[in-house]
């Protein structure tokens, strides 16, 4: 199993805040040149969130 993984506060002040930062105003840009609900921008960062998610197998029985 893996072990978990947090940021340091460093990070967090950072790079992690300069990020997230620049995520916000990406989705906004999005929604204000495209006209397109909350709910679009959501399912959106949601497939880009499954690129990073970890495959699970599931084994027959």
């Amino acid at each position: 199993m893996n072990k978990p993984y947090s940021f340091n506060e460093e990070q967090m002040n950072g790079i992690v805040e300069e990020i997230y930062t620049n995520i916000v105003k990406e989705c906004e840009k999005l929604k204000k040149e495209t006209n397109c609900p909350n709910e679009q921008v959501v399912a959106l960062l949601s497939v880009i969130a499954s690129n990073f998610a970890p495959i699970i197998e599931h084994k027959k029985n």
